[in-house]
């Protein structure tokens, strides 16, 4: 029993180790590849392809910034990795045998989407919790954002915003517009079902439900609140 004890302690200290040190790393390092491109590369309806080019977040477009934020989580300046009132809505719909979206911040996806693996799992979650922690206590906000903006999926292969920039739009993600990063930001509930262009009608809609967001946050995403 002291021999398992302490192969368990071991195990717990290597992983800590290992884990911080990754996102010491990454803080300052691009993040090269993440589990989910390789395992959707190697997936059998895959096509193989895997497109994923780093940008620095001041050559990602603000108005793509504002747009995710917008879609995906208005309350990313304000906590601390965990929207608690979302969770809590989340929760609420659950019991009633609905499904809402948005109870993972922007640093949860980032955890998830950087150092785990996409399948559900109390598991996972709980490593994903460890994670977002992490992140949040060690990298910026604009850090959290460039690595956001430059690991998720966002279409077909597609991954980050310069590749999607170019794929969906053909030009650089600097050079986005406000109507193109909305619907950049529409298709990432489901970038493999979606496309930001040609866009189906519940895309339009999404995609006017975001610009209006972005309107009344008046077109500024200020990290320093």
């Amino acid at each position: 029993m002291k021999r398992i004890f302490k192969f368990l302690f071991k195990i717990i200290v290597w992983f800590l180790a290992i884990s911080i040190g990754l996102v010491v790393l990454f803080k300052w390092v691009p993040v090269p590849i993440t589990p989910l491109m390789v395992i959707r590369y190697f997936q059998e309806d895959s096509n193989n392809t895997l497109k994923h080019d780093w940008e620095p977040l001041e050559n990602i477009s603000r108005h793509l910034q504002l747009a995710v934020v917008c879609s995906e989580d208005q309350n990313f300046i304000k906590h601390h990795g965990f929207d608690m009132k979302a969770i809590e809505k989340a929760m609420a719909y659950n019991k009633k045998g609905k499904r809402v979206r948005g109870a993972s911040t922007i640093s949860q996806q980032t955890a998830k989407n950087v150092f785990l693996w996409p399948h559900r799992s109390w598991f996972r979650k709980g490593l994903e919790a460890y994670f977002t922690f992490l992140i949040e206590l060690i990298w910026s906000k604009e850090r959290i954002m460039e690595v956001y903006l430059n690991s998720i999926e966002m279409g077909p292969g597609i991954y980050g915003a310069e590749a999607a920039s170019l794929y969906w739009f053909k030009k650089p993600a600097a050079k986005l517009t406000k109507q193109e990063a909305a619907a950049i930001a529409a298709i990432l509930p489901n970038p493999l079902r979606y496309k930001a262009r040609p866009a189906t009608p519940y895309i339009q809609g999404r995609k006017a439900w975001i610009m209006r967001q972005m309107g009344f946050w008046g077109g500024v995403l200020n990290y320093e609140k």
